[in-house]
């Protein structure tokens, strides 16, 4: 069994530096600033790999899970962009407390969302584990498909960039 997963928030420092190297990156302020990342995913040498989360869109219900995407609950709870995934370091994260005390009914709302998509990641984890490893395997070992591998971020030079900015 693999680590429980959780739910974080990075440091838009972090990712607007990682997207001067790869626009791939994507953004997580202004609208997105709470768009939270599920974690731990998998490990590689010195690097935790974080995945962003979507919410539930009309259009999840209908799109096909691929390599590097992964519908929640058929859809119904979101989704999850593997080729998004971005390496990390502790300091880079924002452990998000979901038992805090909302104040609005929106973010009662969202943190509801959140937990339901914790607690199905969870039951899940071993799917999840499988994806990413496989696509980060097929990245670097260039046999993705063409469009999938358009898609990606690029680990390997994001791995080097995450280093240098932890430094």
């Amino acid at each position: 069994m693999e680590e429980t997963l959780y739910i974080v928030r990075l440091d838009p420092k972090y990712c607007d530096y990682l997207r001067s190297f790869d626009n791939k990156v994507p953004y997580n302020y202004g609208e997105k600033s709470l768009r939270p990342f599920i974690g731990v995913l998998f490990k590689v040498r010195h690097y935790m790999y974080f995945a962003p989360l979507s919410s539930p869109k009309p259009k999840h219900l209908k799109m096909k899970t691929k390599l590097d995407f992964l519908k929640l609950d058929g859809g119904k709870l979101g989704a999850i962009n593997f080729n998004n995934m971005l390496p990390v370091k502790e300091k880079n994260i924002i452990k998000l407390d979901l038992e805090k005390k909302c104040l609005s009914k929106s973010e009662e709302k969202y943190v509801k969302l959140l937990k339901e998509q914790l607690f199905w990641l969870n039951r899940h984890s071993d799917q999840l584990y499988s994806k990413a490893k496989k696509l980060y395997e097929k990245y670097l070992d260039n046999t993705l498909e063409p469009e999938i591998a358009r898609r990606c971020c690029n680990f390997k030079l994001l791995e080097e960039k995450c280093s240098i900015f932890n430094s």
